[in-house]
């Protein structure tokens, strides 16, 4: 079906890009998209996602919006204090762009839900901050051959990039990043060390475009390249990130 004529206008400053196209915009429309988590990292990239005109946005959280959110989770508002985030998320999304499809998943991701979570869905992003809720979804992306668009961010640095080892080599996996279970606790939380608002604002917008390219077939990929990023120093350092050949998981 091609587009209206309202969202011809909505998507044309994106629809000139030779990268895009109407064809390009027709795909984002078809396309399906899992966001694992709707905080600091989620807010933006539900927002650009839903702005760029992606047909069917799931949302998965289990959290309610507090006020020590709002610093840097910018999908909520001050009068949602205590709503559960699918739903403040939901709202600013719809506002945003009423021909969104949104799906509300209010529930935490575990290794019983997981399965069901990602199927039905063309790519997963991955805004969660915990290592347990990461390798569970990378798992089981793993096992439906989804591609994973994976961020994560500490005080003011990050880290990028795309999984899809279900192709084969030379695409690495989560576990060739992190052979070993990280311990709960183990990591501190922003309440702990802080977090810088805007320095979340750019890993998630940056993922936000790895999720376009991924569903346009544009090229690069970034699987096989970890992007870090240091906020203060304006700094992007890309690490080749490569396939284990011992690893349990995709070796």
């Amino acid at each position: 079906m091609s587009l209206t004529g309202d969202e011809a206008v909505r998507y044309g400053r994106q629809m000139v890009l030779p990268e895009i196209g109407e064809a390009g915009q027709e795909r984002l429309r078809a396309a399906r998209v899992l966001v694992v988590g709707a905080g600091g990292l989620g807010s933006p990239l539900l927002l650009y996602l839903a702005a760029a005109g992606i047909g069917r946005l799931g949302i998965v959280d289990y959290d309610r919006v507090e006020l020590s959110n709002l610093h840097r989770q910018i999908v909520h508002a001050s009068d949602r204090l205590d709503m559960a985030k699918t739903e403040s998320a939901a709202r600013t999304l719809r506002a945003l762009n009423p021909h969104v499809e949104l799906v509300e998943h209010d529930m935490p991701v575990n290794a019983r839900n997981a399965d069901a979570l990602v199927a039905g869905y063309d790519l997963v992003a991955d805004g969660s901050d915990n290592f347990a809720t990461r390798d569970t979804v990378h798992a089981a992306c793993l096992k439906a051959r989804v591609p994973l668009v994976s961020g994560a961010i500490q005080v003011t640095s990050g880290t990028l990039t795309t999984f899809k080892a279900h192709l084969g080599a030379p695409h690495p996996c989560f576990r060739c990043l992190y052979p070993d279970t990280l311990p709960a606790g183990m990591m501190p939380t922003c309440s702990e060390i802080g977090v810088l608002g805007p320095a979340v604002g750019t890993i998630g917008a940056m993922q936000a475009i790895e999720v376009i390219k991924e569903l346009l077939g544009i090229e690069p990929s970034l699987s096989g390249t970890l992007v870090m990023y240091d906020a203060w120093r304006a700094e992007l350092m890309h690490i080749s990130l490569p396939r284990r050949d011992d690893c349990p998981h995709c070796g």
